[in-house]
């Protein structure tokens, strides 16, 4: 099949989720003697128009000029690309600014679409923006030829809100199984000497409830937090924490396996996203042996069950950071492991949207 790839930034990922998902798929495509393409914008740092056998076309992207409306012209770019490509199944990752050009979407190709989390609940967005996004929502259903929900809840908000059917597919990680303590030297922190969280730097993302709790704590150990800060959300963070000298701001970092050692010799681990679907972040931290304090919701309990920890104020991250420790659930990690050996990992997820993907061109 020829299948093309749109809604993300890029790979190789120097973004986020949905950018780490696009790379590994279609690099698993490719070995299945697919002929794949992936949609860049055209300030992704990698230029070349081969990525690991998979095709890289890169499109205008003027957002770091105009702001948010430059994603719009972004995928615009990318869909009209598309028309010409003679795609045979086009996977749009998200919907948020690519659904009102979906009635350009070429007519021939399928059009599965990962409806991601509930953009509309997003707290940085103002009511004029939610009431857009709602009605994004409502195009990205009605103009997919089938819809893809990453966890259970999306899928049950798909089928009572629109009445319309998903396929569950998570997404997938490899385990961590090669720790490297000197790794931890570049970030001047000691093993599970050091409490960590990782994230996009907005406000539904509860870091700033995390750090609250985290100072609250009095605790002395120090509290690493990666992610792209440069924002203005990441500018007001910095600032309020600017003297606890223990909350140390990485900035953004993708280089994985120093992500991997990082999760796996914290103390906790923090997952604040609270919009979701289903985070590959939450997944990875599973698959990297990280004890998981995780914000609770259905989307994170879905996943983590009764193998997480779960909190909703600072008080509970202040309560939680007194009481626990890594050493003594190690049953909560084994079983997530268990968790990434039987569904969530790369090469089972991957061959589940190979599957879908055959099921849907068979049905066409």
């Amino acid at each position: 099949m020829k299948i093309g790839i749109l809604g993300t930034r890029g790979i190789p990922n120097h973004y986020g989720g949905f950018e780490q998902f696009a790379e590994s798929l279609s690099k698993s495509l490719v070995k299945e003697k697919h002929n794949v393409y992936v949609y860049n914008s055209s300030t992704h740092p990698f230029q070349q128009n081969v990525f690991n056998g998979v095709n890289i076309i890169h499109c205008f992207d003027p957002e770091n000029r105009i702001g948010t409306i430059g994603q719009f012209i972004y995928d615009l770019n990318c869909i009209m690309d598309a028309k010409h490509r003679n795609f045979d199944i086009i996977l749009q990752l998200g919907y948020t600014s690519n659904s009102i050009w979906g009635f350009l979407l070429p007519k021939k190709a399928l059009i599965i679409t990962n409806m991601d989390g509930l953009e509309w609940k997003r707290e940085k967005y103002n009511n004029l923006t939610k009431s857009f996004l709602k009605f994004a929502e409502k195009l990205a259903v009605k103009r997919s030829d089938y819809l893809i929900a990453d966890s259970i809840g999306i899928q049950n908000y798909l089928k009572n809100k629109y009445n319309v059917s998903s396929k569950y597919i998570g997404y997938g990680t490899k385990l961590f199984n090669a720790p490297d303590k000197s790794i931890l030297d570049l970030y001047k922190v000691k093993d599970y000497k050091y409490n960590i969280l990782i994230a996009r730097f907005e406000p539904e993302n509860n870091l700033e409830t995390i750090l609250d709790g985290f100072v609250n704590s009095k605790s002395n150990i120090t509290f690493l937090v990666i992610g792209n800060n440069n924002n203005k959300y990441g500018k007001y963070l910095k600032l309020k924490y600017k003297k606890d000298t223990n909350v140390v701001f990485i900035g953004g970092l993708y280089n994985k396996n120093h992500l991997d050692n990082l999760r796996y010799y914290s103390n906790l681990y923090f997952h604040g996203h609270s919009v979701g679907g289903t985070n590959p972040s939450l997944i990875e931290a599973m698959g990297s042996s990280a004890l998981i304090i995780a914000h609770d919701n259905e989307f994170n309990k879905s996943i983590l069950k009764e193998d997480g920890f779960y909190f909703k104020t600072p008080n509970d991250i202040n309560r939680l950071i007194q009481k626990i420790k890594k050493s003594n659930n190690l049953l909560k990690m084994d079983s997530n492991i268990a968790k990434i050996n039987t569904y969530y990992n790369t090469a089972n997820i991957n061959k589940e949207y190979l599957t879908f993907f055959n099921a849907c061109k068979k049905k066409y």
